[in-house]
């Protein structure tokens, strides 16, 4: 049998293969072993940015065929309309599942405190999370999350696991070296699997551009009504409302991250395309989270306290 070979790339030739080719074989692998060794994992989708990079890569590690898990939200119930629209939109057009695990059922059932209406629901995210996990029996899910976020995500593995009570012990993580995972849990338990740990904010805009996804319109600059408070621009709206001395302002803004719209904050921008937020972000030195959330920058627990709770 005569064997053709092809020709040899010239010494010193440049690679076409770059940096996100190289994070999305590695996020596209990631999600293949979690589907492999689990049998049932879930997908986290919120409609920010990050989680639409991931259902990306979920399209890319399974299509043609369905997604071999549903997708979930959690959903604080002070959501901006423009990513909870998207976030309906985009599922559906996808053909998928949507499943919402609600922090307001959480609260009339009594499983946590109400904070009032203006107060943070970020935490209060744990506990809704957690009993979608134990009603439909979910042993993976497969979460945004990326180490340059914070210093506690910085410690978590690839594959983070949740014992009984869906709580994190950073001091007994298993070892993955070599990029070798495994995803083996006991009943009961579960894990949290990131496929874009290595990532960075820079990374997913790159990668949005190159992918050309769309994304809810307040990632990009637009003029709204917003109020100074604690040195963030939280966005007027029906939880959001002026307190003593304060004033709405309108301004042209746009958010890096999206949340429970009564904690994450905007920036003052003018960036109205995707090479616009490439550039912002390239100059920047204060990560999304820390100019923009306020519950990381006021919570009385630290994100790792929070983590160890079951906070994804």
């Amino acid at each position: 049998m005569t064997t053709t070979l092809e020709p040899a790339a010239p010494v010193g030739a440049r690679s076409t293969v770059d940096h996100l080719d190289l994070l999305e074989s590695h996020a596209v692998f990631i999600m293949r072993e979690v589907a492999a060794e689990c049998e049932r994992p879930v997908l986290l989708f919120s409609g920010g940015k990050d989680s639409a990079v991931l259902l990306r890569l979920a399209e890319k590690a399974f299509r043609p065929g369905r997604l071999p898990f549903p997708v979930l939200h959690v959903d604080t119930g002070h959501n901006f309309p423009e990513v909870l629209d998207f976030r309906d939109r985009r599922v559906e057009e996808l053909g998928e599942r949507l499943l919402v695990a609600s922090v307001q059922e959480s609260i009339d059932a009594g499983r946590v405190a109400d904070p009032g209406p203006t107060g943070m629901r970020n935490r209060l995210q744990t506990t809704a999370l957690l009993d979608a996990v134990n009603r439909h029996g979910f042993d993976a899910c497969i979460g945004g999350a990326r180490r340059d976020e914070d210093k506690a995500r910085a410690k978590e593995r690839v594959l983070s696991f949740r014992d009984t009570f869906g709580q994190w012990d950073p001091k007994r993580q298993r070892p993955e070296l070599w990029q070798l995972y495994s995803g083996q849990v006991l009943p009961g338990e579960h894990l949290r699997a990131f496929p874009l740990s290595d990532w960075t904010e820079l990374d997913i805009w790159q990668y949005i551009a190159r992918e050309s996804i769309e994304l809810p319109s307040i990632y990009y600059a637009h003029r709204r009504p917003v109020i100074e408070r604690d040195g963030m621009l939280l966005a007027e709206s029906e939880w959001v409302t002026p307190g003593p001395g304060e004033q709405a302002v309108e301004r042209t803004v746009r958010f890096r991250t999206v949340g429970d719209a009564t904690c994450t904050g905007a920036v003052r921008s003018d960036a109205t395309t995707v090479e616009d937020i490439i550039h912002e972000v390239a100059i920047s030195r204060v990560s999304e989270r820390g100019a923009t959330r306020a519950d990381d920058r006021f919570s009385e627990t630290s994100m790792e306290d929070r983590k160890r709770e079951g906070y994804f």
